[in-house]
């Protein structure tokens, strides 16, 4: 219907961005569903590839907001800890498991249990960097490797299993627990007992854990690269100042 100026009640009247606003939001739609749909295949290809690899996997909580999915006041290590107890137990490299398990929980992130295929050898990010460098220069098998968050890197390596002498390897209980892990900045040496989040876990603040090197790369013996993290460690310590003389700079499991 006119006005009687010669403009049309309606649609017509609109400003063009009011009209195409409908039809720009069905698009957004239509992408934001896509996107979601490649990251939830992307998330099941880097799994169910570690889980190819041998090593066993078991849900883990994941950020809500800044804070942690199992909602326990003030949770030590947020976003970074199995859903159950009995992780151990649950732990499997079988597909069918590990594809159910991210189908049911979309937002979860995945622990690998250590010790068991595996062991990993978890060091400052700057010392990581660097001592990958060095290894990858001089020539050193090194197996898969991974970032987490802005702080630690992960190296993947064979498990040392269970030797007939226990006093000389022990069932894993870092020298620090949860709660004070920040003070404990150097070489921690997950084993049986153990754990460390995979990628692509998500981490509070955007952060997350990513590979630098994907778990089809072959474990290898971790005293191959002990004296690199070590050294790098040592030297990270010296230029941070966050030296602890009250620890070694590897971080040899406890017996409970």
């Amino acid at each position: 219907m006119g006005d009687g100026n010669g403009r049309y009640r309606g649609t017509e009247s609109r400003p063009s961005w009011e009209n195409r606003l409908p039809q720009w939001l069905r698009r957004r739609s239509r992408e934001d569903a896509g996107d979601a749909s490649g990251r939830a295949r992307d998330r099941l290809d880097q799994l169910l590839a570690t889980a190819a690899a041998g090593l066993p996997l078991a849900p883990a909580a994941h950020p809500s907001g800044y804070s942690c999915s199992c909602e326990r006041i003030g949770c030590p290590t947020p976003a970074r800890h199995p859903v159950s107890f009995a992780w151990q137990t649950q732990s499997t490299h079988d597909p069918a498991a590990v594809e159910r398990w991210a189908e049911d929980q979309p937002e979860a992130n995945f622990i690998t249990a250590t010790g068991m295929v595996h062991d990993v050898l978890d060091v400052p990010l700057p010392a990581g960097r660097a001592a990958l460098e060095r290894l990858l220069a001089d020539g050193t098998d090194v197996g898969p490797v991974a970032e987490s968050g802005e702080e630690r890197m992960l190296f993947f390596t064979a498990t040392r299993g269970t030797p007939e002498d226990e006093d000389e390897w022990w069932p894993c209980e870092l020298d620090c627990h949860p709660e004070t892990m920040d003070e404990h900045p150097g070489l921690r040496w997950h084993s049986r007992g153990s754990y460390v989040l995979v990628p692509p876990s998500r981490l509070p603040g955007d952060l997350g854990v990513v590979w630098v090197r994907g778990p089809g790369h072959p474990l290898p013996d971790p005293l191959t690269l002990l004296e690199a993290l070590a050294d790098a460690c040592s030297r990270y310590a010296e230029e941070t100042g966050r030296h602890d003389p009250d620890h070694h700079s590897v971080a040899w499991p406890l017996s409970r």
